[in-house]
């Protein structure tokens, strides 16, 4: 009896997918639609930049100018004066609420969240089933009550707390933290954290915050982004008065109001690329990890 030959019992290879060219159409005109929408979302961001540096005689010229101009002290003094000088206290206010609100949201709802998903204890399912309850009320139908609260209770109004304590442990916060902790944390990595000695608080600082750091950017950078746009919420909470002003307010009013009457288009573009700033800035630090946290799970190994 003869042998088969040895190269007889090695399996031939599969044959490979052919490869798709980057230049076949469907590629090209994916790679086009890319940069249309690229270049679509720079544009209007380039032409405030450009815009606040011209008089403001020139900003609505035809055709219009595409490169930057001299006026941007010029316009810079006439927000200060048309803020009465308040336009740098403003962008504080509103700096210092944004970022308390985000610290202490980030603090409240990853604490809250680790305990909903790692731990057992009684009646956690309609504590976490009534926060989940909450999120389908309207957010308008809590503007009365949260002023009379701020108003007649607290005796908070017209002060920055009645914009970032209210939402310290928000609904979203806890559902998001509570999700991504259950996905991403084995309950055997805490129990090993446990037999070393670690205390309860210490687990939480020193091993599920590092390991939720994507999730912690994305709530972060929407908390932020949704504290510093707060002009609703500044309105009812009386933040009308200079010192106290944030800046979607003192935008709102150097641009004349409803009307747009007698607006200075120089102070306001640049006071709206005082506005812009820090959100470009936070995101372009934490872009990184908002993709992650946010493609977190939808890849399967």
């Amino acid at each position: 009896m003869t042998s088969q030959p040895l190269r007889d019992a090695v399996p031939a290879p599969s044959p490979r997918a052919p490869r798709r060219s980057w230049r076949s159409p469907g590629r090209i005109l994916m790679g086009l639609f890319v940069a249309l929408a690229c270049f679509l979302s720079v544009v209007p961001f380039y032409l405030m930049f450009v815009w606040a540096t011209l008089p403001s005689d020139q900003i609505f010229a035809v055709p219009p100018h595409l490169w930057f101009g001299s006026a941007i002290a010029e316009n810079f003094g006439k927000m200060m004066d048309a803020t009465d000088g308040f336009a740098l206290r403003q962008f504080w206010n509103s700096l210092y609420i944004a970022l308390l609100a985000t610290a202490t949201t980030l603090f409240f709802c990853s604490l809250a969240g680790f305990a909903f998903a790692m731990y057992d204890f009684r009646g956690k399912r309609a504590m976490f089933t009534f926060i989940l309850l909450t999120m389908l009320i309207p957010p308008l139908v809590m503007d009365i009550p949260s002023f009379l609260v701020m108003n007649n209770v607290l005796q908070w109004i017209g002060t920055p707390r009645t914009l970032w304590v209210p939402g310290m442990a928000n609904a979203f916060g806890i559902f998001l933290m509570r999700q991504y902790i259950v996905s991403a944390l084995p309950r055997t990595l805490i129990e090993a954290a446990r037999l070393d000695g670690a205390t309860e608080f210490g687990i939480f600082t020193r091993v599920v915050l590092p390991l939720i750091r994507p999730i912690l950017a994305t709530l972060g950078v929407v908390t932020f982004v949704g504290s510093w746009n707060n002009f609703k919420g500044a309105l009812i909470m009386k933040l009308s008065e200079d010192p106290t002003m944030t800046l979607p307010l003192s935008l709102r009013r150097i641009t004349g109001g409803a009307t747009n009457v007698n607006a200075d288009w120089g102070a306001t573009l640049m006071m709206v690329v005082l506005t812009v700033i820090p959100l470009l800035v936070i995101f372009l630090f934490a872009s990184r990890q908002v993709i992650s946290g946010l493609t977190s799970g939808a890849v399967k190994d």
